[in-house]
């Protein structure tokens, strides 16, 4: 005996959309496993994962009025594709564009960390020039410099510019606000000021790396 899901063409079409809906789901929860397994190329991946993702689109659209959550309607079917969800639904681009964008903020902020960092060296020497050697002057110059170097992730923790600038700052805080550097202290300074910028920027990696 032949049993049917539908009473009509309308109820047909209905059930059929599910079957695609949940079709698109799993193919694209096995698409993302072996992408993290390395069994197809990034380049294969994205250019499946945006035909999925584009008929997921397309098809929840029309569905939206009969599947208002496709959350819901993976837990109804007990689907278990929890990373198609999150590709699907949470993210809505392949994990390849994803990983672009954020190299691409990562390389932004990274710019605009190393343009701090010059500035500050540039500020902390030529301040030492204008003869400001007063603790009080000299210390925040050095701590704003100290803080740029610490939150560039290039630069080792064992850096010259880091190591050095920790060893002025705990000089200087072991002495008085208004006490000054003699001329060999500020001259020192300068001289280890120019020695960690230079190291600061043969470590940078070139435009063309």
């Amino acid at each position: 005996m032949e049993v049917k899901l539908w009473n009509d063409k309308r109820e047909r079409e209905m059930y059929e959309n599910f079957a695609e809906l949940f079709a698109i789901i799993k193919a694209t929860e096995k698409l993302e496993k072996v992408y993290v397994r390395d069994i197809i190329s990034p380049a294969e991946y994205e250019t499946e994962c945006q035909k999925l993702i584009a008929h997921f689109k397309t098809l929840s659209s029309t569905l939206k009025d009969t599947v208002p959550s496709i959350e819901r309607f993976h837990d109804t079917y007990k689907m278990d594709c929890p990373a198609a969800l999150n590709r699907l639904v949470t993210s809505g681009v392949p994990a390849t564009v994803e990983h672009r964008a954020a190299a691409a903020t990562s390389a932004a902020s990274s710019a605009s960390v190393v343009a701090e960092c010059v500035q500050n060296f540039i500020t902390a020497m030529d301040s030492l020039k204008l003869n400001m050697v007063a603790v009080d002057q000299v210390h925040p110059l050095l701590s704003d410099l100290s803080s740029s170097l610490n939150k560039l992730f290039i630069l080792p923790a064992d850096f010259e510019g880091k190591t050095k600038m920790r060893e002025w700052l705990s000089r200087l805080s072991k002495m008085g606000a208004a006490d000054e550097l003699t001329e060999q202290q500020a001259r020192q300074l300068h001289f280890d000021l120019e020695s960690s910028y230079n190291s600061f920027m043969a470590a940078l990696p070139s435009a063309g790396t």
